[in-house]
């Protein structure tokens, strides 16, 4: 009833964001007499608040059309290089000159599934593309997916993770940030105990290897609950609507009232900033660019999902130990070739400090030359992949050990 009840809200809402939106114009536009009237702004930077919080939000896209190399402008063309029925394999091919290549190193970022769109790192590839051949996991929305393509379960993201190494060489080197640190771990794991093609280097960005560490409310939430509370309470059948019709899925809008629950306050008042920015005549960009892209979401699949409650942070079946991927058991410490990085957030409120860094415990055979962690003071969860700390401190950390062990 879940998505019966949001579906009938969003039937309800759309028609007044229309007319918000039309209202904005009438009190906005200098072709409308109603613009040079007393309290117009005021009026219209309501009615702009009304669209906000009424409209729907859909897929963002990259629009990264360009980057630099080397000081050089380089046009950039997104293309699919690899694609599953859950996921296509984006890459952000650069367009050199003839006499201009450079040979950068290739990047496979994996992007969360927790949520939100692979968008929400655009900020992360941007700044990537100066110094590497970026290529990111784009995850689908369940609802998108129709039954016959199947169920998608959390063994069905290693092996994506591994098809994916695959498809990009030995030369390739793995960035995770947030939930896929730990299958891409696995999925590292199982190559390496396999004596399977590996990449060159791991870097893992606030993720939840070992939830028992400094855990957050977060952590607390999953742990609090037992299994059985996530399958009853937050679990729903896509409707008739969507191309996914009937397949069971955590829905995106439940986690996205997860989020924003986390800190009312802080959203509350930066719709409030935005209210007296608007009528003022002040910049909102800001807020545009961030609210599109964190109150667009994504379904993910039901057996994901519960998976990887159970799995991630009620068992913790990674770092005990106890974690089987297709019958297979997954042991970090096979891993010996591969450099590893870790990255945390000082402040970060989902994934405590040490939940990260006990990935260079577990891959106890890893030289300690190939090995490196970084914590960005002051940072939160967001903050270790987007924005200035992002692009100033921690991407050329990243950046200098890709570099390092790109031989």
């Amino acid at each position: 009833m879940l998505y019966q009840i949001h579906e009938f809200q969003h039937a309800v809402m759309n028609p007044l964001a229309q007319w918000a939106d039309a209202v904005s114009s009438l009190f906005r536009s200098t072709a409308s007499p109603l613009a040079y009237t007393p309290f117009s702004r005021d009026l219209a930077a309501g009615a702009d608040l009304m669209v906000r919080i009424a409209k729907d939000y859909n897929k963002p896209s990259f629009d990264i059309a360009s980057t630099t190399v080397e000081g050089r402008f380089v046009g950039i063309e997104e293309c699919v290089a690899g694609e599953k029925p859950f996921c296509r394999l984006l890459h952000f091919r650069k367009q050199f000159a003839a006499d201009a290549v450079v040979a950068q190193p290739k990047l496979l970022v994996v992007a969360p599934l927790s949520g939100h769109h692979a968008t929400l790192l655009r900020d992360t590839v941007r700044i990537l593309l100066h110094e590497h051949d970026v290529y990111i996991t784009d995850w689908a929305d369940a609802r998108m997916v129709p039954l016959a393509e199947g169920a998608f379960h959390l063994d069905d993201y290693v092996a994506y993770v591994q098809e994916f190494i695959r498809l990009l060489g030995p030369d390739v080197h793995v960035l995770a940030i947030c939930q896929p640190t730990v299958p891409v771990l696995g999925a590292v794991s199982l190559m390496a105990s396999a004596g399977d093609m590996q990449p060159r280097s791991m870097t893992l960005m606030g993720g939840p290897i070992d939830g028992r560490i400094s855990p957050t409310e977060v952590n607390k939430l999953a742990m609090d609950k037992p299994y059985e509370w996530f399958e009853a309470t937050v679990i729903d059948v896509v409707p008739f609507n969507y191309p996914g019709a009937g397949r069971r899925v955590y829905p995106g809008f439940l986690q996205h009232a997860g989020f924003i629950a986390m800190h009312p306050e802080k959203h509350m008042q930066s719709y409030l900033d935005f209210y007296e920015n608007r009528a003022h005549g002040h910049p909102v960009d800001a807020h545009l660019k961030f609210y599109d892209e964190y109150n667009a979401v994504l379904d993910m699949a039901a057996e994901f999902y519960l998976e990887t409650i159970k799995v991630v942070f009620q068992d913790f079946d990674l770092p005990r130990g106890t974690w089987y991927v297709n019958g297979q058991l997954v042991r970090p410490q096979d891993i010996r070739d591969v450099a590893l990085l870790t990255v945390e957030g000082a402040q970060d409120d989902i994934c405590g400090i040490g939940q990260t860094r006990v990935a260079h415990q577990l891959c106890s055979a890893i030289p300690d030359a190939k090995r490196g962690h970084h914590e960005e003071p002051g940072s939160g969860h967001y903050g270790i992949f987007s924005g200035r700390r992002w692009r100033e401190n921690i991407c050329p950390v990243v950046s200098a050990f890709i570099r390092a062990n790109d031989r």
